[in-house]
């Protein structure tokens, strides 16, 4: 049984292209395995700043968090806990201002901790997540994927490998003010190529 962990992050919601992507993914995954669970983390709502006091909650050993500390990170817990019970994570990707999403950069932020999902070694950094794939739906008004005004796709991909998940593939919906029924058609001809 796979479990996949979908996480939303556009605030268009109906209305949001993205968002359109995930559903036919999910679609498309679940029914090639009607066994996979699947788990939402919707950060459209918004997630809550990093700072200080979460840094010393987060790096304090769970045993040895005072109350404050314990609630301070049960946040930042509960999202590291999905993530590694996941065998697929379905990234929704819209690109704002050339670049990610406020909330899906604070969970990402949430899940960059030391001895849990990398370490630093002799050799330099290492993933600790490995063995999960990726998808990862983008879609935007005008930024090419993979352009040099594309700030979104490249920081994914790159933090997904500092995770040590490398296994990511990218469905996108892109420059939708120039053809959008033509692009979302793109897209959803990648999703039903994706091998499942």
């Amino acid at each position: 049984m796979t479990n996949i962990l979908r996480v939303e992050s556009s605030i268009k919601g109906e209305a949001s292209v993205s968002r359109k992507l995930t559903d036919r993914i999910i679609a498309r995954l679940t029914a090639a395995d009607p066994d996979a669970t699947v788990t939402l983390r919707d950060l459209s709502t918004g997630v809550p700043h990093i700072d200080g006091a979460w840094m010393g909650a987060v790096f304090t050993p769970a045993g040895t968090r005072t109350p404050e500390q314990a609630d301070r990170a049960a946040y930042s817990d509960a999202l590291l806990a999905e993530v590694r019970a996941a065998d697929t994570l379905v990234i929704a990707l819209p690109v704002y201002n050339f670049g990610v999403p406020a909330p899906l950069k604070g969970w990402i932020d949430h899940l960059a901790r030391k001895g849990e999902t990398f370490q630093y070694t002799e050799a330099g950094p290492e993933g600790l997540l490995k063995g999960k794939r990726a998808i990862v739906a983008l879609s935007s008004d005008g930024t090419k994927i993979g352009s040099e005004i594309d700030f979104a796709s490249g920081y994914i991909r790159h933090m997904l490998g500092f995770f040590g998940i490398t296994d990511v593939d990218f469905i996108a919906a892109d420059q939708m003010v120039f053809g959008p029924e033509e692009t979302l058609q793109k897209a959803e001809a990648q999703i039903d190529a994706l091998a499942a």
